[in-house]
């Protein structure tokens, strides 16, 4: 005979089902919600970016208070199944303290085009990984280290949610690239030869490097290499296709570190 199953355990069931525990997560923005409270934007290992309503946040005995800072590694445990989840838990997971100056700046670069980019609720494991790794390497380095750093997480985030081509051939031809050749990445035509009207672009060997960083076992510390030798070259080449994708002409962040160099 089959043991009858009462609504009280099914419900039970149902909201042990919806709670998430030990999540690595980072939080992404927030926003204020009630005098109390704060809604988070959050990009988690195993769920992708989601919001969360952190009760109480602001009080100054919150638990919550002196954790929920962005480019923190954390551990979060939240439920519900509405756009917009409880927070339960969080917990810092240590490890660097709170990058400052240039270094902060770019951690809100990453940020911003995550929140653009990234749709929510849609995991993207790879890409979490690789984002706490840059975020280790900005909050340790400065100068060429950290904006090869930029250039390689560019890439691996437009890879990651299918926006970048392959940067071995032409687009649309498919043609191999000619090494001592130079060749420009657009936003709707993909790689193609530099033009009259084109300026800058790299060599067809330099783009083949970076694609082959790109499939290695290891992608994120063979990019950051190779990235280190093309910056100036790769930065408007990449920065062309995120303002294209995003949207926007210039983002917030990036003209944040404009207003600052000019003061």
């Amino acid at each position: 005979m089959t043991k009858p199953v009462s609504a009280l355990s099914v419900m039970s069931e149902r909201q042990t089902a919806k709670r998430i525990t030990d999540e690595p997560a980072y939080v992404l923005h927030r926003y204020d919600w009630s005098e109390s409270s704060l809604i988070l934007e959050v990009f988690t290992r195993h769920y992708g970016r989601i919001a969360l309503v952190a009760k109480g946040a602001k009080r100054p005995s919150s638990s919550f208070r002196p954790i929920l800072l962005p480019l923190q590694p954390l551990h979060l445990a939240f439920g519900g199944d509405a756009e917009i989840r409880t927070l339960k838990s969080a917990e810092w997971q240590g490890g660097h303290v709170m990058p400052t100056g240039d270094a902060l700046l770019s951690g809100y670069y990453l940020n911003e085009l995550l929140l653009t980019l990234l749709a929510r609720d849609d995991p993207h494991p790879k890409l979490f990984d690789i984002y706490a790794a840059v975020v280790r390497v900005i909050a340790s380095e400065h100068g060429e280290v950290l904006q090869a750093a930029l250039r390689t997480y560019e890439l691996l985030l437009l890879r990651e949610i299918g926006l970048l081509p392959q940067l071995h051939v032409q687009t649309m031809t498919l043609r191999p690239l000619e090494d001592t050749l130079r060749y420009v990445l657009v936003p709707e035509g993909g790689l193609r030869l530099c033009g009259s009207e084109d300026r800058g672009g790299l060599a067809g060997a330099q783009w083949v490097e970076l694609q082959a960083a790109l499939q290695d076992s290891a992608p994120f510390t063979t990019t950051l290499r190779a990235c280190a030798l093309m910056m100036s070259e790769l930065k408007p080449q990449l920065r062309n296709l995120l303002h294209y994708h995003c949207g926007v002409k210039t983002l917030r962040s990036r003209q944040m570190m404009i207003d600052i160099q000019n003061l």
